[in-house]
């Protein structure tokens, strides 16, 4: 017998494909549904608008799924998304040729919004954006074994998501670490003992356009989390290369990654505003610099301060770069748009007293599709240039 879906009405005219509903187009429903239950969603004058997951507790109110209202969101519903995305990842961009590490499903990029999952080797990882993914992660598991027979799993949610959505789970804490390959390179994902989901393979092309240009090059990698630049760098034929982050556990990895590809660029863990500081008062300059830092910000108000955060750090990375050398700057501050990015690069340069010429501006890999109506997927800025 099937289950009638509970209905949450809107408030205002509905004229928008973005699947997102805010609260204050929402009316209350009588029957609080719990975070994450699965509603039909109809417009102020009955029509039918999509089905999706409602969350009473949240910013976004309603996610929107479908809108086709004669399919059902169900164990089949999400056995068929994942499948159509890993599709596109081996049938269309044929990533299985490339790596054993790509992103399997991208959130709203792949029309299951509140939902991320990652591929290393044998490990899925699972990441919680939504109470409705999480609510129904017995379905999602299901998919994904269908697409990678005997795979484990890691699975977590950020504690800020899981205040904001109204849930609660502690995730896995002892997983074990996979090795990948990247173009022939290993590297180790190691979820549980890293910043996010281990590894991030958004970067796999930039790594690799970047390494095309390093051979006999001195390399300094900021921001180097776990040496995936600085790795590239040195099996591609750097001449020196030298890695530099803040964190001492990332560090060690990368020490580790270094030592699975035979390869033994430097790395030192330190705040890099003044390592970068005392380099220029060394006269110490590169002939490439790579500055990829993490989310400065998640909360709209703090977006200017986050500017002026990369401002201050483009800035002093800019002194560090040999005349005619290349310079590699990345924001995955979502929040941050693409022209604010190249806006604050210009001020940099401005203020640096150094011209750049920009030669490419790119972002994540296309294992990271956006809908074109749903910017907010696409969050990470690449922009290569060359200091003259």
């Amino acid at each position: 017998m099937n289950i009638p879906v509970p209905v949450v009405r809107l408030k205002n005219a509905w004229r928008s494909s973005h699947p997102w509903i805010f609260q204050k187009l929402v009316e209350k429903p009588a029957a609080k549904p719990k975070p994450g239950t699965i509603v039909d969603v109809v417009g102020v004058d009955g029509e039918w608008i999509g089905r999706g997951f409602y969350n009473g507790h949240s910013r976004i109110a309603v996610r929107i799924l479908e809108t086709d209202q004669s399919v059902p969101v169900d164990a089949g519903w999400f056995s068929r998304k994942i499948a159509a995305a890993v599709s596109l990842r081996r049938d269309w961009l044929k990533l299985d040729g490339v790596s054993d590490a790509w992103r399997v499903v991208h959130s709203e990029g792949d029309g299951l919004s509140g939902l991320v999952v990652d591929r290393y080797g044998d490990l899925v990882v699972v990441e919680f954006f939504a109470a409705g993914m999480f609510r129904h992660r017995d379905w999602i598991y299901e998919a994904l074994r269908e697409q990678f027979p005997g795979c484990r799993f890691h699975s977590f949610a950020d504690e800020h998501v899981q205040k904001q959505e109204s849930f609660d789970f502690h995730g896995n804490t002892t997983t074990e670490a996979a090795v990948i390959t990247e173009h022939g390179i290993k590297f180790r994902a190691d979820p549980a003992g890293a910043h996010k989901t281990g590894f991030f393979a958004d970067q796999r092309d930039n790594r690799q356009w970047l390494s095309e240009q390093v051979e006999g090059k001195t390399v300094l990698d900021l921001c180097c989390n776990t040496g995936g630049f600085a790795v590239y760098a040195a099996a591609r034929g750097a001449a020196e290369v030298l890695g530099v982050d803040i964190d001492e556990d990332v560090i060690a990895i990368a020490k580790g990654n270094a030592k699975l590809n035979n390869v033994r660029p430097k790395f030192v863990q330190a705040d890099i505003f003044p390592w970068l500081r005392d380099a220029a008062n060394r006269g110490e300059q590169f002939d490439v610099v790579i500055l990829d830092p993490a989310k400065m910000t998640r909360d709209r108000d703090q977006v200017i301060p986050a500017l002026k955060k990369y401002l201050d750090m483009n800035k002093l990375a800019l002194g560090v770069v040999k005349p005619g050398g290349l310079f590699a700057t990345f924001s995955c501050t979502g929040l941050v748009a693409e022209q604010e990015f190249l806006d604050m690069l210009r001020r940099a340069s401005y203020f640096s007293g150094r011209t750049i010429q920009i030669l490419k501006v790119a972002g994540a890999g296309p294992d990271h599709p956006f809908m074109a109506h749903v910017q907010e997927s696409r969050y990470l800025k690449a922009v290569f240039c060359r200091v003259v």
